[in-house]
């Protein structure tokens, strides 16, 4: 089909802020989205990528074509309600091919507000973004064809980026709540974890519920707070370790109000776990500066050496921002760091119970790898108990 024919016969269409256009065929719920364009290297886990709270204001490339051909499950799930702007995908979804399916991911992502365009060269959308940096986008979907062009690239140009954005409170928790789900099990499904252990509070600045999971199955009692409480309140509770959650947006932003109270947790002398956003305003918290990365890290193959033990170890990540290593303070130890570009990947405080990492430690690229990190958080805890 050549260009002309293509235009006719578009029903989405997909515009960078360098002017780009790109036509191809909607899928989900109809609409005009306005985000950061990003790409994700990951073969598998589009659902788990999609409900992650942490793509918050982006819009997502695969790289991998067949997104899609396993359906979608209410099992697989980060969130209750997936926050990315949308998706861009090569290949047009096929029927579901998995006894776990049970809605295709069309219908999902039209159930979820999602909208979504397939048949894009999205090899050459992943070459721009890797030349030129994350690159914000419009994205719409219209059954009739009916797509304003010039609108499309007048959104993308004029959206403000995630620069200063903060996008905590479209995805914190309103109230506090018990978590008490374990991991998945093979033939048992998520196993609820076992009473008496020690008492943790997760703040929530987005939190993937893996990471909830994660924390019960090593014994762990889980306490769900939301990103704005205070430090009063939280040392209230009596934990006996704090874990500050992954999230959206960028840090120095969220650091607002979030830095003065992880400053209040790291004197009182609790164990501290940080992940990813949690991680970041660590590190603003000790002193450390944060920056937005040219296109971040998005995908489940990022390998990572852990300094302390010399392992490296398979990742998942997901972030636009990292910690800088200029002058960062002295009371910082960097511990892990990426074997693609160097940059920092775990910090840890010298003489304190706390510690963080920017990638997932919850999900299973490796598949396993990075799971002895919430027992090394069960250790600190343990540790500073007796």
């Amino acid at each position: 089909m050549d260009h002309a024919s293509l235009r006719r016969a578009a029903t989405a269409a997909l515009a960078l802020q360098d002017g780009t256009v790109f036509l191809g065929f909607g899928l989900g719920a109809p609409g005009v989205r306005v985000g950061e364009l990003v790409f994700n290297t990951a073969m598998t886990g589009y659902q788990e990528i999609l409900t992650d709270p942490s793509y918050a204001g982006q819009i997502v490339t695969f790289t991998f074509p067949h997104i899609g051909n396993v359906g979608t499950n209410e099992e697989d799930l980060e969130s209750t309600t997936p926050v990315a702007r949308g998706l861009v995908l090569r290949a047009e979804i096929t029927a579901p091919s998995s006894w776990r399916a049970t809605r295709h991911l069309a219908a999902w992502l039209e159930s979820h507000g999602l909208a979504a365009i397939a048949g894009v060269d999205t090899r050459r959308i992943t070459r721009i973004l890797r030349e030129k940096g994350a690159q914000n986008a419009a994205l719409a979907y219209d059954p009739s064809g009916r797509l304003d062009i010039e609108d499309l690239k007048a959104r993308a140009a004029s959206w403000p980026g995630l620069v200063g954005m903060d996008l905590v409170p479209e995805v914190t928790s309103r109230q506090r709540a018990i978590w008490r789900e374990g991991r998945w099990q093979w033939g048992r499904g998520y196993v609820a974890g076992e009473p008496g252990g020690p008492p943790v509070v997760v703040v929530d600045y987005g939190v993937k519920r893996n990471i909830l999971r994660s924390l019960v199955s090593v014994g762990f009692e889980v306490t769900i707070v939301p990103a704005t409480t205070s430090a009063e309140e939280i040392l209230a509770l009596r934990p006996a370790g704090v874990v500050l959650s992954n999230g959206p947006g960028d840090p120095a932003a969220t650091g607002v109000y979030a830095v003065p109270v992880i400053r209040e947790l790291v004197e009182s002398g609790v164990p501290i776990m940080g992940i990813c956003l949690g991680h970041q305003m660590l590190g603003l918290a000790m002193g450390a500066k944060t920056y937005k990365m040219r296109f971040g890290h998005h995908g489940a193959n990022h390998p990572v050496k852990d300094l302390t033990t010399g392992k490296v170890e398979i990742t998942s990540q997901n972030h636009g921002f990292a910690i800088a290593d200029e002058d960062l303070p002295e009371t910082i130890e960097v511990t892990h760091r990426s074997l693609f570009d160097g940059t920092i990947q775990g910090i840890r405080l010298k003489g304190r119970p706390v510690f963080s990492v920017q990638y997932h430690p919850e999900a299973s690229p490796g598949p396993q790898d990075a799971h002895y990190l919430f027992h090394r958080f069960r250790a600190l805890v343990e540790g500073r108990a007796r």
